[in-house]
């Protein structure tokens, strides 16, 4: 076993994120030699799958010092136990999503528009997760603005899966995923606004898990706007993800939706608390957002799911569609009106790719009345839809309608067809977040596709608000009973 950040071909498998950090509590590792490891990754097998749009290095030296003497501090006073209560994560390299603010460290999202430009303030999340103790290590790689579900920046390299480096890693927290399965680092942040998080996942063979609505504020510096984004976590191990969303979350002064009930943490009651026993798993194959094709290798992992869960002693049964993809266009003015409303310069209006223009441009096309009725319309539509669930402890659908999509099949020289491309690759995640309930990506399944093998996730879908801890324990169920791979080295076909 290696440390985090000396993965990629011909070594060893790196450990994950709390294993990386019992390591540096021992002294098995030395945090600021872990810290120049998983640098070197990133500008190697990170620079290869296209993870990080900025590496920073001089941060990162400065958290290893900081994180060296808290160990040593604690060594000496015979307080290690109480940091691994207080900070888990201590030393851990977890890379920082680039649509969120690090205080003097660049800030692009993506996009030609924000070249160069330079953070002022840092976000609550990005706070909590520097305050864990963590070795930053750079900004991951996003799309512009994060709008899409692949991860082609105007600003740099693509992110790509490592299973098939002509694909992509989803997106929009490709360079997350990429960095994680590529063993770059062992855990990431995420944000997802219709999927961003369990699309990479899914594309990339990880855990990645989008929140309850309300549990990770956006505050003090943002806003619930919409009500579809959510900061996440991506990791090769729910356990690993259970300890990132302890980290992240938590209410802040002002936010808009309140916090879901939440007492002690996930990780500890994922190790301690009762498994999953007796549930019904609702069963839904029939695409939401679009009406498309599911490649047979998406079902094959439905039906792996499926026959694990009976397995474990769960109800699994098949239901219909709540709703139409006619019926989820209510969901767009939403994601159109708030791509126009990103404040941009005449300048830097000329400098977007073509998908955010189109978006913006249909954007500005609604009124105040248009974007209240489609409000109206998605909460009636998620309402409607949680009355279907009702009786459903969780619902499983494939994460994606196919395997890690080729670039071009997907970024496409109009932005409606683009936008299309999209809905078909993803028909089933972004309902999930006009929901607001938990939904987490597991990557049970792989099959061989065009000569090269690729991993095909499946969603676990909350149907009630504040279920985070019951889908982590059922997607840690599915890993007991079938663990998938940790670390693919990229692979050229």
């Amino acid at each position: 076993m290696t440390a985090p950040g000396a993965g990629g071909a011909g070594a060893g498998e790196p450990l994950g994120a709390l294993d990386t950090a019992e390591a540096l509590r021992r002294g098995d590792l030395d945090v600021r030699e872990l810290a120049e490891s998983a640098l070197t990754a990133a500008r190697t097998v990170g620079a290869e799958v296209g993870a990080y749009a900025h590496v920073l290095e001089d941060l990162t030296r400065r958290q290893a010092d900081e994180a060296a003497a808290a160990l040593a501090q604690a060594r000496d006073r015979g307080g290690l136990e109480d940091l691994a209560r207080t900070h888990p994560l201590l030393g851990v390299p977890m890379p920082i999503k680039d649509l969120t603010q690090v205080a003097g460290a660049p800030f692009e999202a993506g996009s030609a528009a924000l070249r160069g430009n330079i953070a002022t303030v840092t976000d609550g999340v990005a706070q909590r997760i520097l305050d864990g103790g963590t070795l930053t290590i750079g900004k991951t790689t996003t799309p512009e603005f994060g709008m899409p579900c692949y991860t082609e920046p105007a600003t740099g390299a693509p992110a790509r899966t490592p299973w098939d480096l002509r694909r992509t890693a989803g997106g929009s927290s490709g360079g997350a995923a990429a960095a994680v399965v590529s063993g770059a680092v062992p855990i990431a942040h995420g944000s997802d606004g219709g999927g961003s998080v369990r699309i990479p996942a899914a594309c990339c063979g990880i855990v990645g898990i989008k929140p309850s609505r309300g549990l990770v504020s956006p505050g003090p510096h943002g806003s619930e706007g919409m009500g579809l984004v959510t900061d996440g976590v991506l990791a090769r191990s729910v356990r690993d993800v259970a300890a990132g969303l302890d980290l992240i979350a938590g209410p802040r002064t002002g936010d808009a939706t309140p916090a879901p009930a939440r007492t002690g943490s996930f990780l500890e009651d994922l190790e301690h608390g009762p498994a999953p026993a007796g549930l019904r798993i609702g069963v839904l194959r029939e695409p939401l957002a679009a009406e498309t094709d599911v490649h047979p290798a998406a079902l094959a992992g439905l039906e792996r799911a499926v026959s694990l869960l009976r397995d474990l002693g769960h109800e699994t049964m098949e239901i219909p569609a709540p709703f139409t993809p006619e019926d989820w266009t209510a969901f767009m003015p939403l994601w159109t009106v708030g791509a126009a409303t990103i404040p941009l310069t005449a300048e830097q209006e000329g400098q977007l790719l073509e998908l955010t223009r189109w978006l913006r441009e249909r954007g500005r096309t609604y009124s105040g009345v248009d974007l209240a009725l489609a409000l109206g319309g998605v909460q009636m539509l998620a309402r409607r839809t949680l009355e279907a669930f009702k009786g459903l402890d969780a619902v499983l659908t494939p994460t994606l309608a196919g395997p890690p999509a080729l670039p071009e099949t997907l970024q496409l020289a109009d932005g409606g067809e683009d936008f299309d491309a999209q809905r078909a690759f993803t028909p089933w995640t972004s309902t999930w977040n006009m929901l607001g309930t938990a939904a987490i990506a597991v990557p049970l399944h792989r099959e061989v596709v065009d000569g090269v093998e690729l991993p095909f996730g499946v969603q676990l879908g909350a149907t009630r608000p504040g279920e985070d801890l019951l889908l982590l324990a059922l997607a840690a169920q599915l890993e007991a009973h079938d663990p998938w791979p940790l670390v693919r080295a990229p692979h050229r076909a």
